[in-house]
């Protein structure tokens, strides 16, 4: 199994190699907006990588001082980007022409060299030596487990620049044998889920009863929107820097506290035994979610990739699964009815069973995927949702505790009410 890591590395740079990596910087994002400028005409925007490339080569490389593979990167990241518009495109979303601003250039194992303490960087005007700024060994950080592991190689790095300091988001790659946790007595692999519902109010709920409010995240984004806002009356070039800092700040700000919630989660599945952590489709998210905004949709697509990397290193697989009627469905006894929801309350028309409601479509989630991918009847592992007291099984008949079961469904805190 090949597992991907990225480990983000202070860099001490001197001010004659800052000026150079500056204007490395520069005109790296030049590059990858000429590619825009050049394809991009609202109606068909081309995003072959070889089109792109015989089509602007050229023109960039007598209009730079970039080392070629910076052309070809910027080229790349121009396409990638393109990419993602068309496919936006194609699910009837909006999407305007991208604007590179952020100040990164992308490196290939070409054009630097990593070392143990340090990183030999191409730039407009030859290499320069950045030293790296390690933290102390007693820390617990993932420079030694990823960096400097022999079973880690280094594949490539980006280099960022925010808040006057520079940083090398160092890629390292290894080949990993896949440990999959949970196998039955029998023999048969187990097959333990644990459902993630998304929301506004409550960004994620597990099926093990586990909630994480959006609280935080609206503060935060509310509060750098206020920021930009106060500056966007100032029109200064100092104003428009700022804005772009801000901006820096959010990103960064939001990506750790998702990465936190990433990690719980993943703590959640350790814990439970869990093989699968299934979450509900994001394509068409925003149309599904009343008050959902860009920014959430943003946030919901950045904690499932962190789950999912995060997962592979762990032998848990991390899927998604068509959210139809989940958060109308009762996870008890099936029953689906718009009306079984009422805000953040469920209460089923049918059975009577009460819960909230993200809890009980983060149980409907788990039991589709179960459902789409139980073993049959042919002697494999049962399926069902596991409860703290019991399971359901994947017709959503309870059954009481066993002490020598196998553990296959969805953990949930308690057995329905």
């Amino acid at each position: 199994m090949d597992v991907r890591r990225t480990v983000p590395v202070k860099l001490d740079v001197d001010n004659d190699g800052a000026a150079l990596l500056r204007e490395t910087v520069d005109e790296f994002l030049w590059a990858a907006n000429y590619v825009v400028d050049h394809t991009f005409d609202g109606e068909y925007v081309e995003t072959s990588k070889t089109t792109l490339h015989e089509e602007t080569y050229d023109e960039i490389r007598d209009r730079t001082r970039l080392h070629s593979q910076h052309v070809q990167a910027a080229r790349n990241k121009a396409a990638d980007t393109l990419k993602g518009v068309v496919a936006r495109w194609q699910q009837g979303e909006y999407a305007g022409k991208p604007h590179f601003s952020t100040p990164t250039v992308v490196y290939d194992k070409r054009c630097a060299t990593f070392h143990d303490d340090y990183a030999s960087l191409a730039t407009i005007d030859g290499r320069i030596d950045a030293q790296y700024v390690l933290p102390d060994d007693e820390r617990d950080t993932p420079h030694a487990e990823y960096l400097f592991a022999d079973d880690y190689e280094v594949t490539g790095a980006e280099l960022h620049h925010r808040d006057g300091e520079w940083f090398l988001h160092i890629r390292t790659k290894a080949e990993v044998e896949s440990d999959t946790p949970a196998q039955a007595t029998t023999g048969h692999q187990t097959l333990t889920v644990l459902g993630v519902d998304l929301g506004v109010n409550q960004l994620a709920v597990t099926s093990t009863g586990m909630f994480w409010t959006g609280d935080e995240f609206d503060h935060w984004r509310r509060e750098y929107e206020q920021r930009r806002g106060d500056l966007g009356q100032c029109d200064t070039r100092w104003a428009h820097e700022n804005i772009q800092s801000v901006g820096r700040t959010e990103t960064g700000r939001l990506t750790q506290m998702l990465h936190r919630i990433a990690n719980e989660i993943l703590a959640e599945a350790d814990e439970n035994g869990c093989t699968v952590i299934a979450f509900e489709q994001l394509t068409g998210i925003r149309d599904r979610l009343p008050g959902a905004s860009w920014g959430h949709k943003w946030a919901f697509e950045r904690l499932y990739q962190y789950v999912e990397y995060k997962a592979e290193l762990r032998g848990i697989d991390a899927e998604q699964v068509d959210p139809e009627n989940t958060s109308r469905r009762c996870s008890t006894c099936g029953f689906t009815h718009p009306d079984n929801r009422d805000g953040e309350a469920f209460e089923c028309l049918k059975c009577g069973y009460q819960n909230h409601a993200d809890y009980n479509a983060a149980k409907n989630i788990g039991l589709r995927y179960l459902r789409r991918n139980q073993t049959g009847d042919g002697g494999g592992a049962p399926v069902g949702v596991r409860l703290n007291s019991g399971m359901l099984n994947a017709n959503g008949e309870y059954e009481p505790p066993a002490e020598d079961s196998a553990r296959a469904g969805v953990h949930a805190e308690s057995p329905p009410l």
